[in-house]
């Protein structure tokens, strides 16, 4: 059986954390900031988690997930 192929487009979005989650950016936080509270653009800026209805697409798309190492 050949190799499966790593979704790259996945690879590039989310990272695979220690305990097995994938953490992911959050949309809306690129353009059109002047009308969003300080607050609100603070939460954007940090990372999510992947929901759980989403793990399997997510494992099906990264069949070699690893954990990133840390530098």
């Amino acid at each position: 059986m050949p190799k499966m192929k790593t979704r790259k487009c996945a690879a590039k979005r989310v990272k695979k954390t220690g305990t097995g989650k994938y953490r992911r950016n959050k949309a809306g936080a690129r353009h059109i900031l002047t009308k969003k509270s300080s607050k609100r653009k603070s939460r954007l800026g940090k990372d999510g988690e992947v929901k759980k209805t989403e793990m399997s697409r997510i494992n099906a798309a990264l069949p070699y997930a690893k954990k990133k190492k840390k530098k």
